[in-house]
């Protein structure tokens, strides 16, 4: 056992943890549910901004987990592999519930009422100190279709051509979708700012 620290409650590493779940070990799968279900909580929660939403889609995923963990090849990390299960897990439930759509002609428009901006690079407005409740306050208003093309790419790190596979739509979609993300974020992390004056 010196060759890797034991990382879960039974004692054993996670790479043990995940061939004895393989083989059908329910106490190494409730062992890997435990040192993982924070993760894809969080995961599930920023994405559907819905605390009941989210529990109930974490333990979808370790649904999912346990129906799938035989085909995991240890080609990734076990907790990138367990991350896209999620987001699919995620992705899956919205699309069942039926995600508001937005019209192409209406994503793709040129926006020509202001400064040209570079669909897809980093918002320097959006950086700075803003109060972090705030932040997750204003991502929990977006509307579902952003707040999801949002999280998986400027908080998840996905990039657009991932994002469009994932969700069925355009590159081109996906970057207009985070432009409008990030505006209507910008929107509402201004009008969540506290008046001045005000005693604390």
């Amino acid at each position: 056992m010196a060759q890797a620290k034991a990382i879960t409650a039974l004692g054993i590493t996670e790479t043990e943890a995940i061939d004895k779940a393989k083989g059908g070990d329910s106490a190494s799968f409730e062992a890997l549910y435990n040192l993982h279900k924070r993760r894809v909580y969080s995961l599930c929660l920023r994405m559907t901004g819905n605390t009941a939403e989210a529990e109930d889609l974490t333990q979808e995923a370790f649904l999912q987990l346990y129906r799938k963990i035989g085909t995991f090849r240890g080609e990734s990390a076990f907790s990138t592999w367990l991350h896209r299960l999620s987001v699919n897990v995620v992705l899956m439930h919205l699309r069942k519930k039926g995600l508001p759509q937005v019209s192409l002609e209406e994503t793709l428009e040129p926006q020509e009422d202001g400064p040209k901006r570079e669909v897809g690079m980093p918002d320097p407005m959006l950086n700075g100190s803003i109060d972090r409740v705030n932040l997750e306050r204003s991502i929990e208003n977006l509307p579902p279709g952003y707040r999801v093309i949002f999280v998986l790419h400027d908080i998840e790190g996905y990039e657009h051509n991932e994002i469009a596979d994932l969700m069925g739509c355009s590159i081109g979609n996906s970057k207009s979708q985070l432009h409008k993300a990030r505006m209507r974020l910008r929107e509402l992390l201004v009008n969540s700012k506290p008046e001045r004056g005000g005693g604390s």
